[in-house]
This record gives structure tokens, C-alpha cells and sequence, in this order.
């Protein structure tokens, strides 16, 4: 069912992800890069400060300007995901359409992939008079 609302093919890699960079015609700078293999890397939900402290700590030179800039250039094109909180924006590395998990007491954000049986979509519809045609669930809970 979500995979029916992408009309181009889902970013599953960080190949994928530099692939789409160069069919949108965005040019793979190295500052760009080293942020794409971050996240595919941590496949974690990072802010913009964590992306900064994480490359520098590594010994990759980029500047806060220069992370700020990649991170909206590759979010608004779809290429990763930019989640707004209250605290901040946080940046994963897959951009379809998925749910993420909550997890209150360690603030992560996990993602996963859940499917609706078609029955309780079909229902939904019934009630509102809403096609659906994809979706995306926030789940909230402790670890056990």
C-alpha cells in the first residue's frame, strides 16, 4: 500500500541516495557526502548540531553554515527525512513513507515498517470519505 504513493524508486542506500542527488542535478560535494554517509551510517535520527559534532569529531572539516544548507537542499528534495519536534529538527536517512516509534524515555526515534490490513484502511475511508493512498503511524511507548 505505501509503496503505491512513490512514483520513484525508494532511497534503500546510500548509493541510492547519491544516485538521486545526481538525477535531480544536485551536485555531490564532499561536505554533502559526508553527511549522506553519516546517516546512512548511525541510521539514527540526528540534529543538525549532532550531524556537525559527529562529522568534526571524525576529522571531516565542514562548517555549521555548510551542514544547515546540505541539510535542507537534500530534505527538500526528498533525499532524507526531516522530522520537526518542539526541540528541534532531527534528520534520518530513509525519506519514503514509514512509522516511527517514540521512545519516551531515551527520545529516539525508531523506524519501522508497519502495513494496515487492507480491511481497516477500507474502513477509514468508509468513515471519512477519504481515499487513502499512503500513511504513516506515530507510535509512543518505554523500552521493556
Amino acid at each position: 500500500m505505501q509503496q503505491e504513493a512513490a512514483a520513484v524508486k525508494p532511497i534503500r542506500s546510500l548509493e541510492d541516495a547519491l544516485e538521486r542527488c545526481q538525477h535531480l542535478g544536485m551536485r555531490v560535494s564532499r561536505q554533502r557526502r559526508f553527511i549522506l554517509e553519516l546517516l546512512w551510517q548511525a541510521k539514527e535520527h540526528l540534529s543538525a548540531r549532532e550531524i556537525y559534532d559527529r562529522l568534526n569529531q571524525q576529522g571531516k572539516d565542514i562548517g555549521h553554515t555548510s551542514v544547515y544548507q546540505n541539510l535542507e537542499a537534500l530534505s527538500s528534495q526528498g533525499i532524507i527525512e526531516c522530522i520537526e519536534r518542539a526541540d528541534g529538527r532531527l534528520y534520518g536517512n530513509i525519506s519514503d513513507s514509514h512509522s516511527h516509534i517514540n521512545c519516551l524515555d531515551t527520545a529516539q526515534i525508531l523506524d519501522v515498517e508497519v502495513e494496515l490490513p487492507e480491511s481497516l484502511l477500507r474502513e477509514v475511508e468508509a468513515r471519512t470519505g477519504v481515499k487513502i493512498t499512503d500513511y504513516s503511524i506515530n507510535f509512543y511507548g518505554y523500552r521493556q
